[in-house]
């Protein structure tokens, strides 16, 4: 398989996705508990996201480094109820300086 049928078929995959939501009837979408689980799906892939990229290794173990001790800092600072962008500053500045520190790779 060459490089551009990859990319090929990868594009005409997420244009027939496209198409496949565009056909499904608006009354299978406007259910109450459709409309639950379509709001709760971006929170839980972002958390699948978050997880996967702070916990992940590329031997597929566990690593627990620097990474989680600043989402540690950045929980901390959401239950403060800190705005998103000190959250992001906090989780930063903790990891940052915990690998400057040595004490995490």
């Amino acid at each position: 398989m060459t490089l551009g049928f990859a990319v090929a078929a990868a594009c005409a995959l997420a244009y027939l996705t496209k198409l496949a939501g565009f056909t499904v009837p608006q009354r299978l979408l406007q259910g109450p508990v459709t409309t639950r689980a379509l709001a709760l799906l971006p929170v839980a892939l972002l958390a699948g996201l978050v997880a996967a990229q702070t916990f992940g290794a590329d031997g597929g173990g566990l690593v627990v480094d620097a990474r989680a001790a600043g989402l540690a800092a950045a929980v901390v600072a959401l239950l403060l109820r800190a705005p998103f962008l000190i959250v992001i500053v906090v989780a930063a500045l903790v990891a940052a300086g915990l690998r400057a520190l040595g004490w995490a790779a």
